[in-house]
């Protein structure tokens, strides 16, 4: 890492940055809760000297330009649902926290796009678009997160099989450099050549390049009609051999989801109600939109007829009751939570290798289960080649869990590049992964990172220590 001697917050900084922000927006040391030191992933920890809360982009840019002036180091927080450490005070100093900025500002009909402030969460979005008969397409699994922390690590999810992840769904970002300085990336067009993509660069920066601290989404009509189809098969290996041959069908799901009998039964003792079925070792679940029922039904039917016929599925279910619905959408979201439930503590590997790969690597980390004698479920985003696995403590002391742990991270990683895959497909880097990128892009791509990152924040205040040096 750079070599910075940062600045401790002291209390003439303190008496100074409290009049940056509103009344009663400012907390300081032991005022601070612990849980604004770490996210979701939990291990990853710091304590921050003070934390204020933003509501204006004037106030963003005063903040940071006291902090590079004072070399004091800065870390943007929206919800704190990340699970790579990333918006962590590694070294104190302050947290910017924009949950208050959460103002929808525009819906523009007619360039089909609208503007909102980073700490608008996810499942706002949905709800302000979608009766309007909108649709913003991206779709990762924690609802609660802000949309400045999707744009931050550039979010996935779901529907990415058919629609892209965030960075496909932005049209421009208003950004405080670490100087200060208050910049647009982008604007309300459709096409753009002009220079460098800088837009693009700070979509995926996890906050260390600069804060968003307002964003202009793109919109499409919303499909008036959907559908999902439960397709359960007698083994693991026959589930997920399905996955490129439902590709191949050209049936044009929205989502392709793979899942374990075993993660299925977490989600039922979690949430205390019985999923459609539990009888089969995996299942796929496909989703389907379209214009009308004619379209849709199109789809859908090839895709159980392709399923049935040449896959070697056992039944498809159709999830087109309201019952039905619930019962599979909230097992379904509650994967991780489940997971994390029936365990003691876990970390997580979330890989992305070629979808051509997915059932090898599946099968690979139940070697690897056998192997250090360790509890691995994982299920994933099929269609698209991101596979959640966890590694689950249970008895382990936190010496044996910690070894088993790096060795096991190191093999998964490792083999992730051996198959053409990448180290993450949408929870970012942070600190968590930072040595398995770094193993995996080598020397080169590293230094260019780190040139990029001395470029925009020279005096490496803003949530240092993540992803590059």
């Amino acid at each position: 890492m750079k070599k910075v001697k940062y600045n401790k917050v002291t209390l003439k900084d303190i008496k100074y940055l409290k009049t940056l922000v509103e009344d009663g927006e400012c907390l300081v040391g032991d005022e601070i809760l612990e849980d604004f030191g770490k996210d979701e992933l939990g291990t990853v920890s710091g304590k921050p000297e003070i934390m204020l809360y933003v509501k204006k982009t004037s106030e963003v840019s005063s903040i940071m330009k006291y902090a590079n002036q004072h070399l004091i180091p800065v870390v943007v927080r929206g919800s704190g649902t990340g699970l790579v450490g990333a918006c962590v005070p590694i070294y104190g100093g302050i947290i910017i926290n924009t949950a208050k900025m959460n103002k929808i500002l525009e819906l523009d009909e007619a360039n089909l796009t609208l503007t909102v402030e980073p700490g608008v969460l996810l499942m706002e979005i949905y709800d302000y678009v979608e009766p309007k008969g909108y649709f913003y397409a991206p779709d990762p699994g924690e609802k609660s997160a802000t949309i400045g922390g999707n744009i931050s690590t550039n979010a996935g999810g779901m529907r990415a099989v058919k629609y892209g992840v965030t960075r496909d769904w932005v049209r421009a970002i208003e950004v405080v450099l670490p100087n200060g300085d208050v910049e647009w990336f982008g604007r309300k067009v459709v096409k753009d050549s002009t220079g460098y993509p800088l837009k693009q660069l700070m979509i995926g920066s996890e906050g260390t390049l600069g804060i968003i601290t307002k964003a202009i989404l793109k919109l499409d009509p919303k499909p008036v009609e959907s559908i999902s189809l439960l397709v359960p098969f007698k083994t693991v290996q026959e589930g997920l051999d399905a996955v490129p041959e439902i590709i191949k069908a050209k049936v044009n799901p929205t989502a392709i989801e793979f899942f374990e009998r075993n993660t299925i039964l977490f989600a039922e003792e979690f949430l205390g109600k019985k999923f459609p079925d539990t009888k089969s070792d995996s299942y796929i679940l496909l989703t389907f939109e379209g214009k009308n029922k004619a379209e849709l039904a199109s789809n859908y039917q090839l895709a159980a007829d392709v399923c049935l016929d040449k896959l070697n599925a056992i039944d498809v279910f159709i999830v087109d009751t309201e019952e039905r619905k619930e019962a599979v959408w909230k097992a379904r979201g509650a994967f991780l939570e489940a997971i994390k439930a029936s365990t003691t503590r876990m970390d997580e590997c979330d890989v992305v290798v070629p979808r051509s790969e997915i059932a090898n690597y599946i099968k690979f980390t139940y070697e690897l289960a056998k192997k250090y004698a360790i509890r691995i479920p994982s299920f994933g985003h099929a269609g698209d080649g991101n596979l959640h696995i966890y590694i689950c403590k249970d008895e382990y002391s936190d010496e044996i869990f910690e070894k088993k742990l790096q060795d096991i991270f190191k093999e998964m990683y490792d083999k992730a590049k051996e198959v053409g895959g990448l180290v993450s497909g949408e929870h970012g880097i942070g600190y968590a992964k930072k040595p398995y990128m770094e193993n995996l892009l080598g020397e080169t791509q590293i230094k260019l990172m780190q040139g990029i990152k001395d470029v925009f924040d020279p005096n490496h205040i803003l949530n240092p220590g993540k992803i590059v040096d």
